[in-house]
């Protein structure tokens, strides 16, 4: 009597020998199907999340150092702040220059008098401006590191304000405006708006 006949009642049935069906016996760990990777992780533990290459606790997206096009934009705006605060004081101090020569000159008459009265007080107000105008940008400067959205908007409508008086200033203002096109440019890039939305990314 042989287990092979496929007529003999007390043989294996058909498909559990050793052919391609075969059940796995007892203590023998069952094999995934080909095709299907192997599942990560022990039971009952879930697979870690994927390695972020910025270093942002392992979930994509999260960035945690500031781009080479942040920073150069951050040292331009160092710039544009220290160029209005040295051209305010320039201009503050001409204004006294042009009274002091004034007084020197003898002009005693009330019409040169209310003149260089007048053109002092518009070379202050300029001086002024341009003095709030550098402090507002070495802010914005400052705030890099740890400010959000609302800096980048700020910087880049500081940017855009510059571009438009240096336009009206050239040649004198053709620095300023080449610095505020490349801010502008920079910080409108998707490196710089990732820069400045991390704190929403990590959530």
């Amino acid at each position: 009597m042989s287990f092979g006949d496929p007529n003999n009642p007390y043989g294996q049935p058909q498909g559990q020998g050793q052919g391609q069906g075969q059940q796995p016996g007892y203590g023998y760990p069952q094999q995934a199907p080909q095709g299907v990777p192997p599942q990560q992780g022990g039971y009952g533990y879930p697979a870690a999340p994927p390695v972020s290459p910025y270093g942002g606790g392992g979930y994509p997206g999260a960035v945690t150092e500031m781009s080479g096009g942040v920073k150069a934009a951050r040292v331009m705006m160092w710039i544009l702040g220290a160029f209005n605060v040295l051209g305010a004081l320039v201009v503050i101090g001409m204004s006294f220059a042009i009274d002091s020569e004034l007084e020197k000159s003898g002009a005693s008459s009330a019409d040169a008098q209310a003149f260089a009265d007048f053109g002092q007080g518009v070379l202050i107000a300029i001086g002024v401006i341009s003095l709030i105008i550098g402090v507002v940008g070495m802010l914005l400067a400052a705030k890099f590191r740890s400010g959000g959205n609302g800096v980048r908007i700020g910087t880049i409508v500081y940017a855009s304000v510059t571009v438009l008086f240096s336009i009206f200033s050239l040649p004198l203002g053709l620095v300023s405006l080449v610095l505020g096109i490349l801010i502008i440019v920079f910080l409108a890039k998707s490196d710089g708006a990732a820069w400045f939305n991390r704190n929403k990314q990590q959530y």
